[in-house]
C-alpha cells in the first residue's frame, strides 16, 4: 500500500494550522496578519503585500509603504473593514500598525483559541487516519491485500497519525510559551 497520499494530507492539514497560527495576534507584529487583507487595486482584489512593501521596524510595529501613494486610503479602509483589531495610522506616505501590549486575560482567551485550532487540526488528521483505514480494508476484502499486509498498513497508518498528533502538540506548546510570555 502507498503512503504517500495520507502523508501529504496529514502534511496539508499540518500547514493550514500553521498557517492559521501565523495570523493570530500574539502581542508581536507579525506581517502573516495582513495575508487575509485584499484590496481593490485597479478592479482586482489584490492582497497588502502586493501593492506595498510590509515591514517591521520594532517588536510592536508594522509599517506599510504602498508603492502607489493614491492607493493610500484603500489600504486604511481595507484594514479598517478587516477584524485584526488595530487602527491604521496613516501620515499621507505610510500606514503603521501599533500591536498594543496584551492583557492576561487576552492571552488566555488566544491560548483557548489555539487550542482549539489544534484539535480541529488533530481532528482532520484522524479523518485522514479512517479514510486511509477503510480503504485498506476495502482493498483487503477485494482480495488486493493479505489479512497481514492489513495489519501493516494499519500500524503504518497508526504510526503516520501519531507523528503528525505530536507535531501539532509540540507547535501549539512553542506557540502557546510565545503568547504567555510575550
Amino acid at each position: 500500500m502507498d503512503y504517500t497520499k495520507i502523508r501529504e494530507k496529514m502534511e496539508k492539514s499540518k500547514s493550514v494550522y500553521i498557517e492559521k497560527l501565523s495570523e493570530i495576534r500574539a502581542g508581536r507584529a507579525n506581517p502573516a496578519i495582513l495575508n487575509k487583507i485584499k484590496i481593490d487595486y485597479y478592479g482586482t482584489p489584490t492582497p497588502i503585500n502586493q501593492v506595498a512593501g510590509v515591514s517591521v521596524p520594532e517588536a510592536r510595529l508594522i509599517v506599510i509603504q504602498p508603492w502607489d501613494v493614491s492607493i493610500l486610503k484603500e489600504i486604511e479602509k481595507a484594514i479598517l473593514t478587516s477584524d485584526i483589531g488595530i487602527n491604521p495610522n496613516n501620515d499621507g506616505k505610510v500606514i503603521r500598525l501599533a500591536f498594543p501590549e496584551l492583557t492576561e486575560e487576552r492571552r488566555k482567551d488566544l491560548v483557548k483559541d489555539i487550542k482549539k485550532m489544534a484539535e480541529e487540526a488533530k481532528i482532520a488528521i484522524r479523518a485522514i487516519r479512517r479514510d486511509g483505514l477503510e480503504d485498506a480494508k476495502s482493498q483487503q476484502k477485494e482480495g488486493n491485500m493479505t489479512e497481514d499486509e492489513l495489519k501493516q498498513a494499519e500500524n503504518e497508518i497508526q504510526k503516520l497519525t501519531d507523528k503528525s498528533v505530536e507535531e501539532i502538540d509540540k507547535i501549539l506548546e512553542n506557540k502557546e510559551k510565545e503568547v504567555m510570555s510575550v
